[in-house]
């Protein structure tokens, strides 16, 4: 057990043990916590009750805590006793529920997370619940990519997606890609989404896809310095790209098209540095995809308008 946060004194904690009881008790209590200390959300939730229902629900050993009749169910001692515990690393850590917990979910599939990966978050999930619809496809892709899968939540999500598709998921870090693995095998997804150490496409040579999904770094270097306490948990290697936030992103447009079919798209995600992007490349009529549960700054281009467009991704 961690030490407790000056806020969780044992006197208050055994009041709160006492007084306590059902489930709906303990998320209100977690709740006026989690807003009294000034956590951050962003890392799969963006309220304090989801985020103390993640917390809950790994306690009671549940699923995410979505019925309403449970709200009124009560917990044993151990069980309060284990929530005050990861409520109080949980600020006094500044440390994601999800790290936590071990788990995230993304499209509605559970993944396990820790470290060595990015907390699943991108908008990217409501262009695969809809199979890409909105791009208007030409067919089912066959071949997808995932580059910088992290955690392979994409590459899994987009298996499910399109059940006679292969997937590739790509990453440049060894440790990330041992965290894919374990999900791959978890989801049971051995003969069709594939692992692969790479450095971008450099070992993707000779490859196409009709499909190039990527959320890949993209946090300036003044972000970086400014990001709140909860992302210094997160590798940098997924976050930080060069002082623009574009390093990466400018390497997947210049060579995009070279690994798409003749009817492939590539849907690229670059948040808050989309600004960044369209200064860069005024010329560039990028398709600039919106998303009902919120979300930013992923667009999408086809290969013929990669190829349109290639003289000015490849300029220095």
């Amino acid at each position: 057990m961690v030490e407790l946060n000056p806020m969780f004194s044992e006197s208050d904690i055994n009041e709160a043990l006492d007084a306590l009881i059902t489930v709906h008790d303990w998320l209100r209590f977690a709740v006026s916590r989690f807003n009294e200390a000034g956590v951050y959300l962003g890392h799969g939730t963006d309220n304090p009750w989801d985020e103390a229902a993640a917390l809950l629900a790994h306690c009671l050993f549940l699923p995410p805590l979505t019925d309403d009749k449970l709200l009124n169910v009560r917990l044993t001692k151990p069980e309060r006793r284990a929530f005050v515990d990861l409520l109080s690393q949980r600020i006094e850590l500044r440390m994601p529920a999800a790290y936590l917990t071990h788990q995230a979910y993304f499209c509605n599939l559970p993944f396990y997370v820790d470290q060595r990966v990015l907390v699943p978050r991108s908008p990217i999930a409501e262009l695969i619940n809809e199979k890409f619809s909105r791009l208007q496809l030409a067919a089912a892709p066959e071949r997808i990519l995932d580059l910088c899968t992290g955690s392979g939540c994409i590459a899994i999500a987009c298996a499910y997606a399109f059940p006679d598709a292969q997937v590739d998921a790509v990453d440049i870090s060894t440790e990330a890609l041992a965290v894919a693995d374990i999900n791959i095998n978890e989801h049971g997804l051995l003969d069709r989404v594939y692992p692969i150490l790479s450095d971008g496409y450099e070992a993707l040579s000779g490859q196409q896809y009709d499909l190039i999904v990527t959320n890949p770094p993209y946090v300036d270097a003044d972000d970086m310095a400014d990001l709140p306490e909860e992302y210094r948990h997160e590798p940098e290697l997924g976050l930080a790209s060069g002082h623009d936030g574009l390093e990466l992103t400018r390497r997947i447009l210049a060579q995009a098209a070279g690994h798409l079919t003749e009817q492939g798209f590539l849907i690229c995600e670059v948040g808050n540095s989309m600004v960044e992007l369209q200064d860069r490349y005024p010329d560039v009529q990028f398709n600039w995809l919106e998303f009902t549960a919120g979300g930013l700054g992923v667009f999408a281009l086809s290969k013929a308008q990669l190829i349109a467009y290639q003289h000015l991704f490849e300029e220095i």
